[in-house]
C-alpha cells in the first residue's frame, strides 16, 4: 500500500471547494474520465484587480488527484492569476505534505488545469491539450506539451519518473519510444541550458521503462498468469478505490461477475441509470485495466445478454 500524508487523506474524506462554480469566469479541462483521470478547474477572477476570488474543481480519479484539486484551489484562492501560475506542481505536493512516487501525475495535472483556466479566462485557445500530432500517449492522453513541462519543472531524467508524473507509458506501453525521445531531447536541451548536469541526462536505451510499481498497485506480474480468484480481488480493489467517488455522488458500484475479459457490475442508488453512466463506466475499465495490465470490458449488469 502507499503511504499518504494525513492532510492527503484529509482533503480525500472530506475535499474542499468542492463543486460547481457558476459564476467562474475561467474554466479547465484536463484528462478524461476514459483515461482514468480528469479534472475541471473553475476560477473566478476580478477583472480590475485579477485576484482569483472564488476556485471550486471536479474531479474523477483517486484519492490523491481529489485531494490535490482541493489542495490547488485553497493554493490560488487569494492570489492573483501572475502569482498563481508561479506555483508549481510541486509546490501542490509539498502544500500535501507529500504524494507517492507513483502519484505524483496526479499534482501535474492540477498544475495543467490552472494553465488552462487561467488561458480561458484570458480568452485564449488552449492549445497544447490534444493538439494535432501532439498525442502521445493514448491510453492516457498525454501530450508532447504536457511531457515537456512535467520534465523541465521537476527535473525529470528517468523513464519511470515520466510515468509517475505524467502516466505516460503506464498503459499499453506503445508510446514508450516516443517518450524517450522527447525526454532524452529536453534533456539535452536542459544540459545546452545549464540546469542539468551533463552526467545526469537521459540516455536513450539506457533503462527499461516501469511507470509503476507491480507490488504496490496489485497490478499482474511481468510473468505467469493471474489466477481466477487473483483478478477477482483486484478488481474488488479497483471498485472499493473508487467507492467513495461513487457514494459521495449518493450512489454505489459493485461487482456481480467476472467471465474472461467482461466485468459485470451493478450500480445502485444515484449511479443506477444516471446519465453520466457510460462515462463512469469508462472511468472503472480504465482502472481495472490499469491494475490488470490488460484489456478488460466492464458491462453493466442491465446491458448483459
Amino acid at each position: 500500500m502507499w503511504e499518504y500524508s494525513e492532510k492527503v487523506k484529509e482533503l480525500f474524506f472530506d475535499p474542499k471547494n468542492s463543486g460547481v462554480l457558476e459564476s467562474a469566469n475561467g474554466v479547465g479541462d484536463v484528462g478524461a474520465i476514459s483515461c482514468g483521470d480528469a479534472l475541471r478547474l473553475m476560477i473566478k477572477v476580478d477583472p480590475e484587480t485579477e485576484i482569483i476570488t472564488d476556485a471550486r474543481f471536479q474531479t474523477f480519479g483517486c484519492g490523491s488527484a481529489i485531494a490535490s484539486s482541493s489542495a490547488l484551489t485553497q493554493l490560488i484562492i487569494g492570489k492573483t492569476v501572475t502569482e498563481a501560475l508561479k506555483l508549481t506542481n510541486q509546490d501542490i505536493a509539498d502544500w500535501l505534505g507529500g504524494l507517492p512516487p507513483e502519484k505524483m501525475h496526479c499534482s501535474v495535472m492540477g498544475y495543467e488545469a490552472l494553465r488552462a483556466a487561467v488561458a480561458n479566462y484570458k480568452g485564449e485557445t488552449w492549445v497544447d491539450d490534444h493538439e494535432e500530432g501532439a498525442l502521445v500517449c493514448k491510453c492516457f492522453g498525454v501530450d508532447e506539451g504536457m511531457i515537456e513541462r512535467a520534465i523541465r519543472m521537476n527535473g525529470l531524467t528517468a523513464l519511470e519518473l515520466v510515468g509517475n508524473y505524467t502516466k505516460a507509458t503506464g498503459g499499453c506501453g506503445t508510446c514508450a519510444e516516443g517518450v524517450e525521445k522527447i525526454l532524452a531531447r529536453v534533456n539535452e536541451e536542459m544540459v545546452s541550458e545549464g540546469v542539468l548536469a551533463r552526467e545526469l541526462a537521459y540516455v536513450p536505451g539506457a533503462s527499461v521503462p516501469v511507470t509503476r510499481s507491480k507490488k504496490k498497485t496489485g497490478a499482474a506480474p511481468a510473468s505467469g498468469k493471474l489466477t481466477t480468484l487473483q483478478r477477482i480481488r483486484i478488481i474488488e480493489q479497483s471498485l472499493e478505490e473508487l467507492r467513495p467517488t461513487f457514494k459521495r455522488d449518493g450512489g454505489d458500484c459493485e461487482l456481480v461477475d467476472v467471465e474472461d475479459d467482461c466485468v459485470y457490475v451493478r450500480f445502485s442508488g444515484a449511479c443506477s441509470g444516471c446519465q453520466m453512466e457510460g462515462l463512469t463506466l469508462q472511468g472503472v475499465q480504465t482502472r481495472i485495466m490499469e491494475k490488470l495490465g490488460r484489456p478488460m470490458k466492464v458491462i453493466p449488469v442491465h446491458a448483459r445478454h
